[in-house]
């Protein structure tokens, strides 16, 4: 989710690559969440960390986005230049009927933008590009 929504915030000064410590299955909330605001993921697949690491890219920014609890999980990114943590519970946690999921996951994906509003304030400049 936070990839889809830095793209489409950030996408001239930033490319948003995402993954998982163990890829699996979309979200059927999370895609459900996204389509509600105009972003179609249902075709996207998710990747596993080691995928990205291997690609052998370059990331001026790595941000987690795991809760607390998760982050000291996450493996060192080599060739990363900062790396930021957002604390946001993942969705596949939430329980509940699934309108009661549903809820739960678009107050995730607002504040999820509202996080990623006001860090592009400060670094979505014609410098970044």
């Amino acid at each position: 989710m936070a990839e889809t929504l830095l793209n489409q915030t950030s996408g001239k000064f930033f490319v948003a690559k995402s993954a998982g410590l163990e890829p699996g299955d979309l979200n059927p909330a999370v895609v459900e969440a996204l389509r509600e605001i105009g972003l179609d993921i249902s075709g996207k697949r998710t990747r596993g960390v080691d995928e990205v690491l291997q690609s052998g890219m370059r990331f001026d920014y790595v941000i987690t986005v795991c809760d607390g609890a998760s982050v000291a999980t996450c493996p060192p990114i080599l060739g990363a230049g900062q790396r930021l943590h957002w604390s946001f519970p993942d969705p596949a946690s939430f329980t509940g009927t699934h309108e009661e999921r549903l809820a739960r996951t678009r107050q995730l994906r607002d504040a999820i933008q509202r996080q990623i509003d006001n860090w592009c304030a400060e670094h979505c400049t014609t410098e970044a590009a």
